[in-house]
């Protein structure tokens, strides 16, 4: 069994998501033979030289995991766009491209964040292109830790209130951008996290000349009640809901 999960936007303020996180890892996670974090995983990231005790003991959590059979992949999300290797070595995982592509019983998956997705998002797409570029992440990535803390957080709050001002078409995946990147990856199923609107979209993909049916799964952002999960084996792929409750 793979499991995939992302948005989950772990912080030391939110304990009991926190809890529910570790709790999964020691669950869920451990049956499964690989699990892929797509982003998102912690609410901010300024760097892996600034890791505290906290992110340790989610890094210790995952090199857990690891060391008991669970391979551990992870992708860059908006929030945490500077995490590094050196994070994913201290975690015991292996950092992943967005977009990358597996191939799980022989067929290709494209798995994604989910932001470059959202095209009609223009200035947020330009202000991605800026962060991403390497020089300027480098530069970023070496301003004192206490400028980093202050820009990362005026950061967050511009980009919420600018997210609450715009359209909700505009902060969604744009459809036409989503058949494109699958059908240049060739394949008929796409996981992505980022929008926080889980769901299973079914649409049309043209790959070798033929028009086939297709689906894209998008996983739902973590709260302090709930998490969601898609769960792939030979023949069947899952996403659900689950409450922490049991946790």
């Amino acid at each position: 069994m793979l499991l995939f999960i992302s948005d989950m936007h772990l912080q030391e303020d939110r304990p009991v998501l926190t809890r529910a996180f570790l709790q999964f890892l020691k669950t869920d996670a451990v049956q499964a033979q690989k699990i892929y974090l797509l982003g998102d995983i912690f609410n901010y990231w300024v760097g892996d030289d600034a890791m505290t005790v906290f992110h340790k003991k989610i890094a210790g959590a995952l090199k857990q995991l690891a060391e008991q059979g669970t391979q551990v992949f992870i992708m860059q999300g908006n929030r945490d766009f500077a995490l590094g290797e050196s994070f994913c070595k201290q975690a015991s995982c292996t950092l992943l491209k967005d977009p990358s592509v597996i191939t799980p019983f022989g067929q290709p998956i494209l798995l994604m964040h989910g932001d470059l997705l959202c095209t009609q998002d223009v200035g947020y797409q330009r202000m991605r292109r800026v962060l991403h570029n390497p020089i300027i992440k480098y530069l970023l990535l070496n301003l004192p830790l206490k400028l980093r803390l202050k820009i990362a957080d005026k950061a967050r709050q511009i980009s919420q209130s600018a997210t609450r001002k715009k359209a909700s078409y505009i902060v969604d995946v744009t459809q036409q951008e989503v058949v494109r990147r699958m059908e240049k990856h060739q394949t008929t199923c796409l996981i992505h996290g980022h929008t926080h609107r889980p769901a299973v979209h079914n649409l049309q993909v043209e790959i070798k000349g033929k028009k086939l049916p297709a689906k894209r799964y998008v996983l739902g952002d973590w709260s302090d009640q709930q998490g969601w999960k898609i769960t792939l084996e030979k023949d069947d792929i899952q996403l659900s809901e689950f409450s922490f409750s049991g946790f």
